[in-house]
């Protein structure tokens, strides 16, 4: 078994989902507490979503070697930070925004709240995970949600894993499966956009009411579906709604060590979403100069080989390495489903009222 509070405190909850700011060598503080600095040294603040999490000495190495101060400025969860630089974007609270990904970007471009800037460390970087050809948000990290399954449940009763989404309507699993209320869980926004892929609008919501008809579980946040209901922690359901980090983490902090995750993650065609977090120089930023440095810094490989198991989120440079565990065990899809900036930005709010109204009333 391994810690719940060790897991916690690192799991990306894909991590957007957190309630506290993570400790960081300067200090997490909210905007309305932030200060100027100590006025000899140059500050640069970093807007940042409640989960993001850094090893002090990555920091350190970016102050030192540009005799910086690095702020950052926790402004809650996804949402929450967009919607506070939104209101604010005639006068920011801070120089870089990290941490809107690809269920939220649409509308941070539309709101033109970033300015241009093209690394030269995109040369690192796979076309694939570049979603804005403007260069106003740069990738840095992604993870993907996908369906969890306790390894030993499955085993003790002889049944086979759901190899696709439709599967999980099927009688073998009634009553098995725990997700999150989209409306108020990153996953579960992330798990809704994955069926809405899969199944179209509004096919989507008949796939959802042969789920519900199925006896899915539905809980406000990723900590409950996780620790409380799936089978893995005592719970009742042995399908969650979770990560693909989730199972190496299993082993990675293991209060007594093992030699291989209790749980896996099915990442059959289509059956996982990808999360692509970015990080922008705001418009309207104090010190642009000192901004791409940073930007050049989160994706260069020192950054980037820190992020994992600071917030079990991975590296889009391509020449970061990953810690052996999950090389060893991580399962990454090949054929994630995707579906357009504009898209989601349009039709998020509808689709999550749509699904209300579908699966809990």
């Amino acid at each position: 078994m391994y810690s719940k509070i060790s897991f916690l405190l690192v799991t990306f909850l894909f991590l957007l989902t957190a309630c506290a700011p993570a400790a960081t060598p300067t200090g997490v503080v909210t905007p309305e507490e932030g200060d100027a600095g100590t006025g000899a040294t140059p500050v640069i603040r970093v807007f940042t979503h409640d989960s993001f999490d850094v090893s002090e000495e990555v920091v350190n190495e970016f102050q030192n070697a540009n005799n910086v101060e690095v702020q950052f400025l926790a402004g809650g969860d996804t949402g929450s930070a967009l919607n506070r630089l939104i209101l604010a974007k005639d006068n920011p609270p801070a120089d870089v925004f990290y941490g809107v990904d690809n269920t939220f970007l649409g509308r941070a471009l539309a709101e033109d709240i970033f300015q241009p800037y093209e690394s030269p460390m995109l040369a690192e970087i796979p076309d694939q995970f570049e979603l804005d050809p403007q260069f106003r948000a740069l990738p840095v990290d992604y993870g993907d949600v996908c369906l969890n399954y306790d390894i030993q449940y499955f085993t003790e009763n002889n049944l086979e894993l759901p190899a696709s989404l439709e599967d999980l309507t099927l009688p073998a699993y009634r009553g098995l499966l725990v997700v999150q209320n989209p409306a108020t869980s990153s996953p579960g926004l992330a798990f809704l956009l994955a069926t809405i892929a899969n199944f179209g609008d509004p096919g989507y919501l008949d796939y959802w009411a042969d789920l519900a008809a199925n006896e899915v579980k539905v809980v406000s946040d990723w900590e409950t579906a996780y620790y409380t209901e799936f089978t893995r922690w005592g719970g009742a359901y042995p399908l969650v709604v979770s990560y693909g980090s989730s199972p190496p983490a299993e082993v990675i902090f293991a209060e007594e060590p093992i030699d291989a995750p209790p749980t896996g993650a099915i990442v059959a065609e289509g059956t996982c979403f990808r999360q692509i977090e970015f990080v922008g120089i705001l418009r309207g930023a104090q010190n642009v100069e000192l901004a791409q440095k940073w930007v050049d810094f989160m994706l260069s490989t020192t950054f980037q080989e820190d992020m994992p198991l600071k917030m079990f989120v991975f590296p889009v440079n391509e020449n970061a390495r990953l810690d052996e565990t999950f090389e060893k065990f991580l399962a990454i899809p090949d054929q994630p489903a995707q579906l357009d900036l504009g898209l989601i930005n349009e039709n998020r709010e509808r689709w999550i009222q749509e699904w209300t109204e579908t699966v809990l009333r």
